[in-house]
């Protein structure tokens, strides 16, 4: 049972962390980020050329936050930023995008799978149980991740001024808000968030051109579930990612996998805003 609870805990933990990104992005710029899972998968890739160099596997989650908030940044500007005035062209550009990067990583090291050092490896001894050290370290950067975030949107000029774009831009920009630098520091944001997940769920996992895939599908019916807030996600990653491993564990492991997704089709169904919202 004591297993089972930290499942849970750090599967939630997990998703959270994962899907914090995509939902930052979705909050100020009204913008699916369908190229979400392929950051993910640069953040696995940069871990893993980090580690193969020899360097300390700690510096795999900043290097790649910076490889993603350059990476932001430059897509925000070259390809976003002519298509806001046409979101639906905007979103499939990140569709594409996706596609795009996926190729440039199969062509740079190919379709085999890679591996990246765990910072921390072993087991810890909790509840009178061992369990994976590095999974419950995620929990405490869960908790870390949502305090800095919720800090951030309320307590900086940054926050201030991305959530007068989220209510209403062109009142924001009447009042000397350049809602373009906010709007390009928030993909940035976002996509170092990604890749910096990545790095942080490679060590449990492999690596492979398209291994962010199935995270970015997770992702979407989290952030849409939460009502694009920092408590709904969290809420909706302990619900969602708790059936999910209940299923898996009692039931099937195949249908655990598509649990998320269906719980969060019912749950749109009854409450369309979402988890946060009335």
């Amino acid at each position: 049972m004591a297993t089972l609870f930290l499942d849970i805990v750090t599967t939630s933990s997990m998703l959270f962390i994962v899907a914090a990104g995509l939902m930052i992005i979705l909050g100020v710029m009204k913008l699916i980020n369908f190229a979400h899972g392929a950051f993910l998968t640069v953040g696995g890739y940069s871990a893993h050329v980090v580690t193969d160099a020899g360097f300390n596997a700690w510096l795999t989650i900043p290097a790649a936050a910076v490889v993603g908030f350059v990476l932001g940044i430059v897509v925000e500007r070259i390809i976003l930023r002519p298509l806001y005035d046409r979101p639906l062209d905007a979103i499939l550009a990140t569709w594409g995008l996706g596609i795009v990067i996926a190729q440039i990583i199969t062509f740079m090291f190919g379709r085999g799978v890679q591996f990246a050092e765990s910072p921390i490896s072993g087991t810890a001894d909790l509840f009178a149980i061992t369990y994976s050290s590095w999974r419950l370290i995620l929990v405490a950067v869960a908790v870390a991740l949502g305090i800095a975030l919720t800090a951030l949107l309320y307590f900086t000029r940054f926050g201030l001024n991305a959530r007068a774009v989220i209510m209403n831009e062109n009142l924001a920009r009447g009042l000397g808000i350049d809602s373009v630098r906010v709007r390009a520091l928030t993909f940035g944001l976002g996509a170092a968030l990604a890749c910096a997940a990545g790095a942080l769920i490679t060590p449990l996992l492999s690596i492979d051109p398209n291994m962010g895939l199935p995270w970015l599908v997770n992702s979407f019916m989290l952030v849409l579930v939460s009502g694009v807030a920092i408590p709904g996600l969290a809420l909706a990653s302990l619900l969602l990612g708790g059936a999910q491993v209940l299923v898996s564990t009692f039931v099937s492991p195949i249908i655990g996998g598509i649990t998320i997704v269906v719980l969060a089709a019912v749950i749109l169904r009854i409450k369309p805003q979402g988890l946060s919202r009335g």
